[in-house]
């Protein structure tokens, strides 16, 4: 019974670290922190939804990579990555692998909308169509 008990707490403790190790480096904050960052000099605003989502409506200034795309990493290569860049999607998924891979890709200030463009608008906040 030991045995199976220190085994289940090793494997937690291997999960939780690797998750705590893939958001190293990304801050994911409410929709008034992001409309903060938002109004910092500098920033790049990525909508990383398809662009028939980006269509239906987005955030002032984004702009419209897919993450899911093949030109994705194409796409973000000309952006500055000493300047900040923040990222959503419709409720978080997407955004957080698109803040994965601009970690990955040396990013240095990456801001992930926590909840996505639904928690945004859930607090009544802008959205340009």
């Amino acid at each position: 019974m030991r045995l199976k008990m220190l085994s289940l707490l090793v494997v937690l403790f291997a999960t939780i670290s690797c998750v705590n190790q893939n958001q190293a480096g990304v801050e994911v904050t409410d929709p008034n922190g992001f409309e903060k960052k938002m109004a910092e000099t500098d920033v790049q605003l990525l909508d990383v939804r398809t662009p028939e989502e980006y269509a239906s409506g987005h955030l002032p200034n984004a702009q419209n990579c897919d993450v899911l795309a093949d030109d994705f990493t194409e796409k973000v290569a000309v952006l500055d990555k000493e300047k900040p860049v923040m990222v959503y999607c419709k409720m978080g998924g997407r955004s957080s692998k698109a803040a994965a891979k601009l970690k990955e890709l040396g990013f240095k200030h990456i801001t992930d909308l926590e909840g996505g463009i639904m928690n945004w608008e859930s607090a009544d906040k802008t959205i340009v169509k």
